[in-house]
Parts: structure tokens; C-alpha cells; sequence
């Protein structure tokens, strides 16, 4: 089978080799999935480029660990082959999932993974937008809904609103009638507005942490500010949820939070995902035409090391999908 592996950090069209592997084979619990499409997230940007370096203390100081040489955690694939004591799926049944849990390896023709990782997929969805879905729109109802309580009419900002998390966090926000506004840069402002936002911002231009507009939830899909701009937006008993970004802005707040408590009503989170956790109540939302997956591709698989540094550099609208059929 193809794959791209990894053996060093670097940029992506150097560092990322499309290689014959040999075919996986499934262990006990596991599942063979032909992977029919896939998605770029930021743990793919991170092992394949080593940026932040504190990633590294995950993945591996000097190089990738072994169990890293090939990427990619969300899939929507066929089951062609199935372990011994599985119970979940049989072959030729069509599954997706966010697989982080149990593994990496996605951008291969085939992966062997558990098949806890996977759940069916409705014939309504394509694998394209299938593979799309797990990780961005989990952190984003999981942030808005789960850690961040979102209530009827509230003012939502979501800082990164132009990528996966966000394009599924403003049509979310939108189920409880919020008023959004989407902080992001460039062409995809205006797909934003169209896609729903009621306000966009420019990070380049305005610094919406200075503004005299106040926010009863924060969703921030990048956490590259200090938090106490943040908290400057923030209405009394606002609520300010992280889904990650920049390892010292994620300890200042870990920090900070006991802190916090003890002079404001102001509450600050982050999500700790739980993958796969809410996957049919997103599909019964497509089912009711509530939700849609706003795609940036879907690109070939040998367009996926460019995919990976359009990623890294900012400049998708929604969720980069590789098609590998």
C-alpha cells in the first residue's frame, strides 16, 4: 500500500516521503479500514513540523517517535477485514472516526486501528464530509455546549473562526439563536459572513480585545493571546473555553484559573476532548439539515504535504479533506 511516513522534522514537502508500506494486518479488537478520506489537523502540523517545540516532548525531541512515521488521526474508510474478537463491524461496513485515541496512521491507503475508534457512517454522508466531522465539530459542541453552557440569545466570539472548529461552532451557536462573531484574517472573512456570522473581525486590523463589545462565551480555537485581554471582553459571569494553542498560554490559564475564582465571576476552561463522544447527535443535526460541513478541498492524496503547509499557514476556510478515492 502507499503511505507518507516521517522521519524527521522539517517542512511537509520535504519531510513527508510517499512510500509502499507493507499492508497492515489486524489484531484481535482491530479493524482493516481502506481509507477513503481524510483530514488535516493540528497534530498533523505539529508532528510533521515540529512547531511548537513543546510538542516535541510529545512526539519526540529530535524526531518523530516510531509510532508517529505515519500521521493523520480522523478518517471515513471501508472495513475490509476484521480481527478475531471484534463484535462492533463486519466487512464492508462504512466507518469513520477520530482515532487519536488509539493511534495515528491515516494517511495510508489502509490502517489497522481498534475498533473502538470508529463508528458507522450514515449513508447520507459522503467519506469526504464524514472525515471532516470527529475532531472539529466534537471541540466545538463539546467548547460551546458541554464546557461553555451556552444559553439562548448569548453573545459567542470565536477566535480562529474561519477553520474546522469554528465553521462548525457558528452553525452550532446559531441552534441557540447567539449573536457570533468570528475573528480570523484575509479571503476568509467573507466566506464567514455568508457561512453565517453575524460580525467578523480582522486579527490584522482590529484588536477586538480592546473593543468596548463585551462576550458572554469566548470559544478560542488558537489561545496565542494573554488571558487577561480576553478577560477584558468578557461579561461578568462570561466564560472564556480553550480547545488548545500555544503551550504558555495554556499554563498561564491553568494557573490562573484558582486565581481567578476568588475575585471575578469570569470563568475560564478548556476542553478536554472526549473523541467520538457526541457523533449521533451531529449526524442527526445533518439528518435535520441543522449542519454542514464547510470543506476546504477536498484535494488529492498527492496534494497532502502542500495540504499540510496550508494548514500550518493559515489559509483554509473550514476543514482541509484529502480524497484518496
Amino acid at each position: 500500500m502507499k503511505a507518507y511516513t516521517l522521519k524527521k522534522y522539517g517542512k511537509p514537502q520535504e519531510v513527508l516521503k510517499l512510500n509502499e508500506t507493507e499492508k497492515p494486518s489486524p489484531k484481535a479488537t482491530e479493524v482493516l479500514v481502506k481509507v477513503c478520506a481524510t483530514t488535516i489537523n493540528d497534530y498533523d502540523w505539529s508532528i510533521t513540523s515540529g512547531k511548537p517545540f513543546s510538542y516535541r516532548l510529545i512526539f519526540g525531541i529530535l524526531k518523530p517517535r516510531k509510532k508517529l512515521r505515519i500521521p493523520g488521526m480522523e478518517l471515513a474508510g471501508i472495513v475490509t477485514q476484521v480481527g478475531n474478537n471484534t463484535t462492533k463491524f463486519k466487512v464492508g461496513d462504512a466507518v469513520y472516526g477520530d482515532i487519536s485515541n488509539y493511534g495515528f496512521g491515516s494517511f495510508a491507503e489502509f490502517i489497522s486501528i481498534d475498533e473502538k475508534a470508529l463508528t458507522l457512517k450514515p449513508d447520507s454522508l459522503s467519506f469526504e464530509k464524514a472525515a471532516s466531522i470527529p475532531h472539529a465539530a466534537m471541540l466545538a459542541l463539546q467548547g460551546l455546549r458541554d464546557v461553555g453552557k451556552i444559553q439562548q440569545g448569548q453573545k459567542v466570539l470565536i477566535n480562529g473562526g474561519g477553520g474546522g472548529v469554528g465553521s462548525f461552532g457558528v452553525q452550532l451557536a446559531k441552534l441557540y439563536n447567539a449573536s457570533v462573531t468570528g475573528v480570523d484574517t484575509g479571503k476568509k472573512l467573507e466566506a464567514m459572513k455568508a457561512q453565517g456570522f453575524d460580525t467578523v473581525l480582522d486579527y490584522k486590523i482590529v484588536d477586538f480585545t480592546k473593543s468596548d463589545q463585551k462576550y458572554d462565551l469566548i470559544l478560542d480555537c488558537k489561545t496565542n493571546r494573554s488571558l487577561w485581554k480576553f478577560l477584558r471582553v468578557l461579561k461578568p459571569g462570561g466564560k472564556y473555553v480553550s480547545i488548545g494553542g500555544i503551550s504558555g498560554k495554556l499554563l498561564q490559564m491553568l494557573y490562573m484559573r484558582p486565581v481567578l475564582r476568588l475575585f471575578t465571576k469570569k470563568r475560564v476552561h478548556m476542553v478536554m476532548l472526549k473523541a467520538n463522544k457526541d457523533l449521533d447527535y451531529i449526524n442527526l443535526l445533518f439528518q435535520e439539515n441543522k449542519l454542514d460541513c464547510i470543506i476546504d478541498g477536498p484535494y488529492g492524496f498527492e496534494e497532502l504535504p502542500w495540504a499540510i503547509q496550508r494548514f500550518g499557514d493559515g489559509l483554509h476556510h473550514g476543514k482541509i479533506v484529502i480524497s484518496l478515492t
